[in-house]
């Protein structure tokens, strides 16, 4: 059936208008029934967020999501486009997708009066009523509600106070759909009374004339916390008018944080040149290395560490294993620790040290993040073996270089000069499928005995080389019987 051209057409169509909250209530109704996914690609957010999102959609509320850096919540806000009609009509011509029904516009007003039920619709899709703007000191109020084109004057012979010379701002354009708003308290307190004033009293004032505009919009909004109490604000009344607060999270376990990288770093790479192979245990890694700095005190917590690290990092170190495959004329590229290490410019990057991080300095913090997080996996899987004769290798004296631009072939009969230690990453719980597995489990054990203190690693010249490790001399607090006994010079 073709959709309706016309004001009159349409009301023999029997369409009826309704408010962009209800619209979105009627539909998420719908999805729920028939238990739809509500937020694809949203994840582990099944039992915190979404429910209390859900909950302020369906009491029709303004909402802000609360959470630090990549945590998903513009994601979260431009999915509720989903929730909205496919279609709907407004009149054509409008800024504002006036209702057909009721405009608000002068525009619509005088569209209405001169052309009746012959009055052209156009149709808007879902997509386009979605407006999203970024908070920025700079933003100013002709931008968000509008100002006064003189150019509309002139060509149109009109007034300066008349309505029809209005150039529109960003949310009067929202009108009959979702207005977004990231980083809320950068935005100026005059602003923000601005979106407060016309949404709760329905009217504004650009360039001094008084103007009402009963919007119809959803307005959403996103937020660091800390920003929220400390280096922004929010308005009283603004944040008074926002119905739901919502806080957002970090995964709660290394296996989300996996599921979440996987399904956004770009790891599966077509070539016609090369296969790839990501095993496990380097997935394992690398996630836990944002929960490891996640935990560490010389990183500024109020910031955050992104969900971007470990995407950012799982992608430089396919790359990494790319570049040493072809390089070597290798049809498999496997990855390795050691292409961990080489994806360090993507952990540095996206750290924001505390004062004590900042005299250490970010590379040596990411080395040490790589360090803790190769532990953690190593104890994990290699919890119960035995390595005592991979420690008499170094413990008489000898060391094992390896390098990340290393064949397969070559790394592999370096490994094998190190007696036990092939076995040993056989009979751990890592599944070793290929021979450039093996090398990636044998590293985790000389990264792990490293992180414990058990051998020492050092990097010279793009080679890395496990020695054994110097006892570190005690640390011992000097007390006052050490002062009377003369054991202090």
């Amino acid at each position: 059936m073709p959709k309706p051209q016309t004001l009159g057409q349409l009301k023999a169509s029997g369409y009826r208008s309704r408010s962009v909250k209800t619209e979105i209530r009627h539909n998420l109704m719908k999805r729920l029934q028939l238990s739809e996914t509500l937020f694809p690609g949203v994840i582990g957010y099944e039992d915190t967020v979404i429910p209390q999102l859900v909950n302020a959609l369906l009491a029709r509320q303004n909402v802000i999501l609360l959470g630090l850096r990549g945590q998903a919540k513009s994601r979260i806000l431009r999915e509720l486009t989903s929730l909205l009609d496919e279609e709907i009509p407004a009149l054509a011509g409008s800024e504002i997708n006036d209702d057909p029904f009721e405009p608000l516009s002068a525009y619509g007003k005088q569209l209405l009066a001169e052309k009746g039920d012959d009055a052209p619709i156009t149709w808007v899709s879902r997509d386009a009523r979605y407006v999203e703007k970024l908070a920025t000191p700079d933003v100013t109020i002709a931008d968000i509600i509008g100002d006064v084109d003189p150019i509309k004057a002139a060509r149109g012979g009109h007034l300066l106070s008349d309505e029809l010379t209005i150039h529109y701002g960003l949310l009067p354009r929202a009108n009959r759909g979702i207005f977004a708003i990231n980083e809320l308290p950068d935005l100026a307190g005059k602003i923000q009374v601005g979106l407060f004033n016309i949404l709760q009293e329905g009217d504004v004032q650009i360039k001094g004339y008084p103007i009402r505009l009963p919007l119809d919009v959803m307005l959403v909004f996103s937020a660091n916390p800390e920003d929220y109490t400390a280096r922004g604000k929010i308005i009283t009344p603004l944040k008074d008018r926002i119905g739901a607060e919502i806080q957002t999270h970090y995964p709660a376990s290394v296996e989300l944080g996996i599921s979440i990288t996987k399904q956004e770093a770009w790891t599966e790479r077509e070539s016609d040149e090369l296969n790839l192979e990501v095993p496990d245990l380097i997935f394992e890694v690398v996630e836990q290395i944002a929960f490891v700095a996640r935990n560490d005190k010389r990183i500024d917590s109020r910031s955050g560490v992104s969900q971007r690290l470990p995407i950012s990092v799982m992608e430089t170190v396919v790359s990494n294993a790319e570049r040493r495959a072809l390089q070597n004329g290798e049809l498999l590229a496997v990855l390795r620790i050691s292409d961990v290490y080489a994806a360090l410019p993507s952990i540095t990057g996206k750290l924001e040290l505390e004062y004590e991080g900042e005299q250490v300095g970010a590379d040596r913090i990411a080395r040490d993040l790589i360090r803790r997080a190769c532990g953690e996996v190593f104890a994990e899987h290699y919890s119960g073996i035995d390595f005592r004769q991979v420690m008499d290798h170094f413990n008489h004296g000898k060391s094992l270089a390896l390098s990340d631009v290393m064949t397969e072939e070559e790394a592999l009969n370096q490994l094998r000069k190190v007696k036990g230690l092939i076995e040993a990453a056989r009979s751990g719980k890592v599944e070793i499928e290929s021979g450039g597995a093996l090398i990636a489990a044998c590293e985790l054990i000389l990264e792990g005995l490293h992180s414990q203190k058990k051998l020492a690693r050092n990097e010279e010249k793009g080679k890395t080389s496990y020695n054994q490790a110097t006892p570190e001399k005690p640390n011992r607090r000097q007390t006052f019987d050490d002062w009377s006994s003369g054991r202090v010079n």
